[in-house]
């Protein structure tokens, strides 16, 4: 077969070129390399979007890993305050973790024990340094109570609540200046507030008013009459009319007591009408007290009454009194304030309170302090009580 030829092309002419056969096998290779192409950028395509996959799903991974260590580095602290040591990234055992919580227990232990050594170490100084400057016990224990009031009664020491329904006084020791006479006086800024009074009996005798006028005596309590705490017998004060006009004469302001010792309601009736009737000549500005405190003799009429009889006893009086146009008052101390009478039911009477200390322990209120059973006053021979107001209680309406 001659392979000079020329090929024929379609339209049955011959070509002048490449065989036809040559030129199908050239045209068939170069339309190939389209396809060759598109697959490489498909290829591509897919390792990148796999790649993207890879780093997703490890971003993914490691958060979750990173949560779930923090939570169980978490969960393991079981105590709030260890727990607060601990950075969450890192992961402890439990034992590690009982040991963290042992030691801090422990340091907290130490520390406690070292506060009460020391807080103990401080009373003990305290109560020392008083009895060596010649406190007493009582006066000893009472900075270290201070919700409650320490006295002695019966050779028992007591340790009664203070009340904050009762009305407290505003006292400040800081405002009380004692004088070198032994005298108190009560300040408020550079200002005298405290009036200068005394009460007498018989006791005291014969005494020259005028003398007291001069010595600065502003106000005087006198005793009209007593009962006998062991006869109960009723009586007039000897020197009571005396007293009670010349104190009146030399200007003086004058209030009246009766030392009761009533156990009955018809007792304490007839002291009363007894004051009132003595009362009856002359026009005082003071106040008409009771006084009620314990006798020192254990057969003291008064001593044996309840707390209970003995508060009706001294609010019948204060009723009587009031109702006759008098100012009643209640003369009392600490131990009867506290132990002996309740209180609560004569807050809307004034008080007469007795303390011979230069210390404003006592909180309840009070209008007339006496402070001194050994006082130095002109005109009156011997020993007199002294007392100071903290009110011009003669002119209160």
């Amino acid at each position: 077969m001659n392979n000079d030829w020329k090929s024929v092309g379609r339209n049955g002419q011959r070509s002048t070129g490449e065989p036809v056969y040559a030129k199908r096998r050239e045209e068939n290779r170069l339309g190939r390399k389209k396809p060759g192409k598109l697959r490489y950028v498909l290829a591509m395509l897919g390792y990148l979007a796999v790649a993207v996959l890879v780093i997703a799903l490890g971003t993914g991974l490691y958060v979750w890993i990173d949560e779930a260590i923090t939570k169980n580095a978490t969960e393991m602290v079981t105590n709030a305050d260890v727990a607060a040591q601990f950075n969450v990234g890192v992961l402890y055992s439990q034992e590690d973790l009982d040991e963290q919580l042992k030691a801090a227990d422990q340091a907290a232990q130490e520390e406690k024990e070292q506060a009460v050594q020391a807080k103990e170490d401080e009373i003990l100084g305290g109560i020392r340094a008083s009895l060596e400057e010649g406190g007493t016990m009582v006066e000893t224990l009472r900075p270290y109570y201070p919700d409650e009031l320490v006295l002695v009664s019966n050779g028992t020491f007591h340790f009664v609540p203070i009340r904050d329904d009762l009305e407290h006084n505003s006292l400040v020791q800081e405002n009380l200046q004692v004088l070198e006479s032994g005298e108190f006086q009560y300040l408020e800024g550079d200002q005298v507030v405290s009036h200068k009074g005394i009460d007498v009996s018989q006791h005291q005798g014969k005494i020259d008013w005028q003398q007291v006028a001069a010595d600065g005596v502003e106000f005087a309590m006198i005793r009209t009459v007593y009962r006998g705490y062991g006869s109960g017998k009723l009586v007039e004060d000897e020197y009571y009319r005396q007293n009670i006009e010349g104190a009146l004469a030399a200007g003086i302001h004058v209030g009246v007591y009766v030392f009761t010792q009533a156990v009955t309601p018809e007792e304490i009736q007839e002291e009363a009408d007894l004051v009132l009737e003595q009362l009856a000549p002359y026009e005082i500005d003071g106040p008409v007290v009771i006084d009620v405190e314990k006798t020192a003799s254990d057969t003291g009429r008064m001593n044996q009454l309840s707390l209970e009889e003995r508060t009706n006893l001294v609010l019948q009086f204060c009723q009587i009194i009031e109702n006759a146009g008098y100012k009643p008052m209640i003369y009392h101390n600490m131990e009867m304030g506290a132990l002996m009478i309740d209180l609560a039911t004569f807050e809307g009477y004034d008080k007469w309170f007795a303390s011979y200390s230069d210390q404003l322990y006592y909180p309840y209120a009070y209008d007339i302090w006496q402070y001194s059973a050994s006082g130095q006053v002109s005109g009156i021979k011997g020993n007199v009580d002294l007392n100071i107001s903290f009110t011009e209680f003669w002119n209160e309406e």
